[in-house]
């Protein structure tokens, strides 16, 4: 594999770069203050060129090679910028279920960040058993009503747009009677709860309770119980590391913290740099997959394992360099815990290997 430039790459990459050291320092990378103004980053980097690359130009992306996605997270990694806001898994879900009509007025919004969106999926017990949802839509002429409890929702709190996931008919076996809707947020019968985080974040997550809130029916995505087609799509989506983002961003750390030490390195973070090494790899080996026109599939549950080992081992690196000392490596090593559970837990991923892949227990 050749991982140089080719020449356009590279006057892309020139471009970015000049562009990230004029706004230096504007956006916060971390904490509430990062979330708070993520919208504006979101916007920001829409209107420079700078988003959406990989995307449908008929939905306002650019319909690049997703090599250009890679660049980009390399590139925000490199100066220190905050990260892309993570958009790509419900356009994807959008844009492969959704009607014509719904993909037209939803996706230019989400993608230009006019429009802010969340994910109502996990349930308080219902997260990696998302079949067992609970949460009901039932039909009340043109419209449906929607009844239940949403939880670990990113950006609840400044969302227009939910794209959310509801029972509508209880009698059909647990996958078959889910269905997909775009709902809006701003209206009566919808209650926002924000979750504080172990790491002292308090915008990143919330809870939603639906009490009346109402949908059109012809903002359901598909049919009536279509929607866990949707969902293993989005799913799936969100569970490979599918840019280099991450990678560049461990590794960056793993660097700063290794230049903070004296003498041999400590064990933990010897490991960090290991692996994160073995990360960059694996990603640059899915992307040319990618290029060649490779779709994974299952394959997504190894990938969100090797991501789950790496932040975590990162995570320890921090806690071995800076203890509970250094508030910004402490928080790397809080938020770290959570990559075991989020996105489906370690144990889903391990049985979703060894039955679709495996063969195991078949």
């Amino acid at each position: 594999m050749d991982f140089r430039d080719s020449p356009e790459e590279a006057r892309f990459r020139a471009r970015l770069r000049t562009w990230l050291a004029d706004i230096a320092g504007t956006f916060p990378t971390s904490g509430d203050e990062y979330w708070a103004k993520q919208g504006e980053w979101h916007r920001a980097l829409y209107e420079a060129g700078f988003f959406g690359l990989s995307w449908p130009k008929e939905v306002g992306g650019q319909d690049l090679p997703p090599v250009y996605d890679v660049i980009l997270d390399e590139e925000l990694a490199i100066a220190g910028a905050p990260p892309r806001p993570s958009l790509g898994y419900l356009v994807v879900g959008l844009g492969h279920h959704g009607s014509p009509e719904l993909q037209q007025r939803f996706l230019p919004g989400m993608i230009n960040g006019t429009e802010r969106w969340c994910q109502g999926f996990s349930e308080p017990g219902a997260g990696s058993d998302l079949a067992s949802l609970r949460t009901t839509a039932t039909r009340d002429g043109d419209e449906y009503v929607i009844n239940g409890h949403k939880i670990w929702t990113s950006y609840s709190d400044v969302a227009d747009w939910c794209l959310l996931l509801a029972r509508t008919d209880p009698e059909a076996p647990r996958h078959k009677g889910i269905s997909a809707f775009v709902v809006k947020m701003k209206q009566p019968g919808i209650e926002q709860r924000p979750l504080k985080m172990i790491s002292g974040v308090t915008k990143e997550f919330g809870q939603v309770l639906f009490d009346g809130a109402r949908v059109p029916a012809d903002q359901m995505i598909g049919a009536p119980g279509e929607g866990w087609k949707l969902a293993m799509t989005v799913v799936g989506h969100e569970r490979e590391p599918s840019t280099l983002g991450f990678a560049a961003r461990y590794g960056k750390l793993v660097r700063q913290m290794a230049t903070r030490v004296d003498g041999p390195p400590p064990a933990d973070l010897a490991w960090a740099a290991v692996e994160v090494e073995m990360l960059r790899l694996h990603v640059r080996r899915r992307l040319s997959e990618q290029l060649d026109g490779i779709v994974h599939g299952p394959d997504g549950s190894l990938d969100k394992l090797l991501m789950t080992w790496v932040d975590q081992s990162v995570g320890h690196a921090a806690l071995a360099v800076g203890g509970t000392r250094d508030p910004e490596l402490l928080g790397s090593y809080m938020y770290s815990r959570a990559q075991s559970v989020m996105g489906g837990t370690s144990q889903i991923q391990k049985n979703i290997i060894s039955g679709r892949i495996l063969g195991l227990g078949a």
